[in-house]
C-alpha cells in the first residue's frame, strides 16, 4: 500500500466497503442486462464474474473476472482493465463485456488479466444514468494524488469548472468506496498497465512518467494527450505510481462501436501491450 493512500485511509472516516450481504453475481447480471441493451443476461452470467468482496455506496458488488496465468507459459505482464467509471458512459461498460468474451475463447496466457466492467454501478444502473456515483462524486477526480493533499482537486473544481456538479471531486481524496476499492486493486494486483475505457471524446490518452510510448492509434481512436487532472486515475496511477494508464475514449456514450471496430480496438490494444509494456 502506498504511503499516499495509507495516509488518507488512516486520517479519514471511510465508507464500509466490505460486503456483508452482497448481491449474487446472477442478481447483479440481471440488473446490468436490464439496463444495457447490448449485454443480455446470459452474456453476463456465462462469464462467471465474481464479487470482489467490496461494494459501491448503494451496496452493489464490484464484479471481477480474472484470466490467470496458464501452466503452458509465463505471462508477459499483469493487465487491469476497468469500464464504467462514469455511469453515463454506457458503451464503456458494454465493450468490456465484449472483450471478456473474446478472452473466454482466446485467453492464451499471454497476459494475466483482472477485469472490472463496471466501476460505478450506482451511476450507471439508476433510472437516468449519471456521471457521478450515488454521493454525487466524480470518481475520476477522487483518487489520492500528491496535489490532493493541498486540496487541489477541490480548488480546480471551484475555479476551473465553476463547481460543475458532474465533476465534483468529493470532500477529500478517497472519500468514496469505489475509488478505495480500485486503489486496493492496484496495490494488491500490481498491474504493469491499467486500461480505462471512457466516452465520448474519440481518442487515446496516456498517462505515465514517460509518454514516449503513448499509442499513436488504437483501432479507430487516435492519440490526443489531454493532460492530467487533480484526483484523476491517470494522475494517481500513471504519474504518482508510475503504472502506465491507457485511456480509450469511445466516440459515443450511448452507441456501441461496430463489431469490426470492437475487434480492431482489441487487437490493436494487444499489439501495443506486447510491444510496449
Amino acid at each position: 500500500m502506498t504511503s499516499l493512500r495509507l495516509g488518507f485511509l488512516l486520517g479519514a472516516t471511510l465508507f464500509s466497503c466490505i460486503t456483508t450481504a452482497t448481491e449474487s453475481s446472477e442478481s447483479a447480471c440481471r440488473k446490468i442486462s436490464d439496463k444495457l441493451a447490448s449485454v443480455d443476461y446470459l452474456e453476463c452470467s456465462d462469464l462467471g464474474l465474481k464479487p470482489s468482496g467490496h461494494t459501491s455506496v448503494n451496496g452493489f458488488p464490484f464484479l471481477i473476472k480474472e484470466y490467470p496465468p496458464l501452466k503452458s507459459r509465463k505471462p508477459k505482464g499483469r493487465r487491469l482493465l476497468v469500464g464504467g467509471t462514469h455511469g453515463d458512459e454506457l458503451s464503456s461498460i458494454s465493450i468490456v463485456f465484449k472483450w471478456m468474451h473474446t478472452l473466454e475463447q482466446h485467453h492464451s496466457g499471454l497476459f494475466h488479466w483482472r477485469i472490472n466492467p463496471l466501476m460505478n454501478p450506482d451511476g450507471a444502473l439508476r433510472p437516468g444514468q449519471r456521471r457521478t456515483n450515488a454521493n454525487g462524486v466524480d470518481l475520476n477526480r477522487n483518487f489520492a494524488t500528491p496535489d490532493s493533499y493541498n486540496g487541489a482537486a477541490l480548488d480546480y473544481w471551484r475555479k476551473r469548472t465553476y463547481e460543475n456538479k458532474r465533476r465534483y471531486p468529493g470532500p477529500y481524496p478517497l472519500s468514496e468506496p469505489e475509488t478505495n476499492w480500485l486503489s486496493e486493486e492496484i496495490d494488491n494486483f500490481k498491474p504493469d498497465v491499467v486500461i480505462a475505457v471512457h466516452a465520448p471524446y474519440s481518442l487515446v490518452d496516456y498517462d505515465a512518467p514517460d509518454r514516449k510510448n503513448a499509442p499513436r492509434r488504437i483501432g479507430y481512436l487516435h492519440k490526443n494527450l489531454m493532460g492530467t487532472y487533480p484526483g484523476s486515475l491517470g494522475n494517481y496511477a500513471g504519474i504518482h505510481l508510475g503504472v502506465p494508464v491507457v485511456t480509450l475514449e469511445l466516440p459515443h456514450a450511448g452507441i456501441m462501436p461496430t463489431s469490426q471496430q470492437i475487434r480492431h480496438l482489441w487487437t490493436d490494444l494487444i499489439r501495443w501491450l506486447v510491444r510496449n509494456v
